[in-house]
């Protein structure tokens, strides 16, 4: 059975020391590294943080043979149990990576544990060394003694993230699953109890949602990792857990009122890693199973997988009863508006967009808006789409996520599969959503919205959204970061890097500020510096920037649409 021993070597410089124990290694024992972790699509290579690798077998040193960036190859006698230890260098705050310092410790197993090939449908275990006085360990992974884990496999082993430090813990039950919140890095006023009970509602909303009243969810137990900081936002699913990191003003504080914007950000995380516990981790896209971990494995299903789980993560929000209907809809509003605001969707479909995940989306630079589109935000707004046709047909969305959760729970899914799925029952459906996944143009969420007693309304945008610019604005300096295709800072020859210094020889502190003294739509002078040269460009407002949306109720609507629209959101 492969062991491993995690031991904190120097918190201070950020280094863990992994060891690992194999009995009866192969003559020629192949030793590899993910490249990547699962539900991250980029290339990362882990293996750049071991230092010190090295082996022993018996009394003898084990020469160890580099066969590529991740894999070493180990040749040994049957004499002894192989032994390969090596320092990892862990200062990756992101929950994709591994962390140490003095304050706490954070790992995925693919940062740190080699895999033996041969051997890894055996079980694994992992133990832990010794902690600094007052931390305590946080995993989802079985228990198999004191400071020890167990896993099935190794699949399994890197499935689980630990946490290390000094925690604030909660506790619910849900469907008669155990539930753990784990938090660090909070402020001093944290509301622990609030945040327990807006994600108990959550959970047991969504199991209610794939297994019914007296459903059970396919786990005994699922824990919460939550990483405070100052600033940051992201999770990352696994099949018990998830690690998420927020920044800690999103936070709900003691004595706060209802639900706002960033508190409900930070509750549509939650919302959408645990959807992930079914809709990836289980129903799983058929190019996923047993995927290379040494290299890409390009699947163009992520609009599914990621874009639908995006339409629910606060579609659950609504229906827990956290966020009202006005809340939600402006929600799905500025999905619509940022999509919009991507030049690259009539460029990329979605389903393209996801196949090129490991190369566009996770290695974003200045001319990705141009280049493509969100998997996320548009294969939500094709989920929606898709909603609201069943609907109107007299099934639903819901109806289509349980079918395929009863016939592909334990086996991988296609792209057939799911159009049959998604268009069973409703004629038409499946050459419309051939033409959403696989297509370029608009989505007709305004007509179909309609019809469920909700508009669409063009909003007030910036001058940066007018003009096609995004921005980083600092400590009164505004830098463009990207300009949009076919906009106007385009035409006037702005380009990525350059700091806007006045409009029309008024100095800048913000580019919106200068809405107070431009004439309306007229054209203007922009200086800025490029290259430590002063230029001054010719700025002429246009109609290309998409403008800013959002969703409302419609009060023209009829009766029959007022109860299609409390049929979907409710009353």
């Amino acid at each position: 059975m492969p062991g491993y021993r995690i031991e904190i070597a120097d918190a201070h410089a950020h280094l863990f020391r992994v060891t690992l124990t194999l009995p009866r290694p192969a003559p020629q024992q192949r030793l590899a590294l993910p490249a990547w972790i699962p539900g991250s699509y980029m290339i990362r290579d882990f293996a750049r943080h071991l230092v010190g690798l090295e082996a022993r077998q018996g009394g003898r040193e084990v020469v160890l043979e580099q066969l590529d960036k991740t894999s070493w190859l180990a040749p040994c006698d049957g004499s002894a149990a192989l032994v390969v230890s090596a320092t990892v260098y862990a200062n990756d705050p992101s929950v994709r990576g591994a962390f140490l310092d003095a304050e706490r410790g954070f790992f995925n197993g693919t940062s740190l544990l080699l895999r033996a090939e041969g051997r890894e449908h055996e079980p694994h275990t992992i133990e832990l060394g010794a902690l600094p006085a007052g931390w305590s360990v946080a995993t989802a992974m079985p228990e198999a003694g004191r400071r020890r884990w167990r896993a099935a496999d190794y699949d399994e082993a890197i499935d689980h993230p630990f946490a290390l430090g000094r925690f604030w813990r909660g506790r619910f039950e849900a469907a008669g699953a155990e539930h753990e919140i784990v938090v660090d890095g909070a402020w001093p006023n944290f509301d622990g109890e609030r945040l327990l009970a807006d994600v108990q509602k959550i959970c047991r909303t969504q199991i209610r949602f794939w297994h019914g009243a007296r459903g059970k969810p396919p786990f005994a137990r699922y824990l919460f990792l939550l990483h405070a900081s100052d600033d940051g936002y992201g999770g990352l699913e696994h099949r018990a857990s998830t690690a998420l990191i927020a920044a800690r003003r999103d936070l709900p504080r003691r004595g706060a009122g209802e639900v706002g914007e960033a508190y409900a950000g930070l509750l549509g995380l939650f919302s959408h890693e645990y959807f992930h516990t079914w809709n990836v981790k289980r129903l799983r896209p058929r190019a996923l199973v047993g995927a290379d971990l040494g290299r890409e494995a390009p699947t163009a299903l992520l609009w599914f997988f990621e874009g639908f789980t995006s339409y629910y993560d606060d579609l659950m929000l609504l229906r827990a009863g956290l966020i009202a209907r006005e809340h939600y809809l402006k929600l799905v509003g500025k999905q619509l508006a940022g999509v919009l605001a991507t030049p690259g969707r009539r460029v990329q479909s979605v389903a393209q967009a996801a196949a090129d995940a490991w190369t566009r989306y996770y290695r974003a630079d200045e001319n990705t808006p141009n280049a493509t589109v969100s998997y996320y935000a548009k294969g939500a707004l094709v989920a929606l789409l898709v909603d609201l046709r069943r609907r109107a047909a007299g099934s639903s969305l819901d109806d289509a996520m349980r079918r395929l959760w009863k016939h592909h729970a334990d086996t991988p899914v296609d792209e057939a599969e799911l159009f049959a799925a998604l268009a069973d029952g409703v004629p038409g459906l499946a050459e419309e959503l051939a033409a959403w996944v696989h297509g370029t143009g608009e989505l007709p969420l305004a007509d179909a919205l309609r019809a469920f007693g909700v508009v669409l309304l063009d909003g007030p945008a910036t001058l940066a959204q007018r003009i096609g610019l995004r921005l980083v604005e600092t400590a009164g300096s505004a830098t463009v970061r990207q300009v949009l295709r076919g906009s106007a800072a385009e035409a006037a020859g702005l380009a990525p890097g350059d700091e806007l210094l006045a409009v029309e020889g008024w100095r800048l502190r913000r580019l919106e500020d200068a809405r107070q003294w431009l004439d309306g739509d007229a054209p203007f002078e922009l200086l800025v510096v490029r290259d430590q040269r002063l230029r001054t460009l010719h700025v002429v407002p246009g109609a290309t920037a998409s403008p800013a949306t959002s969703f409302v109720d419609d009060p023209a609507a009829t009766d029959a649409a007022r109860s299609a629209r409390k049929g979907w959101l409710g009353g």
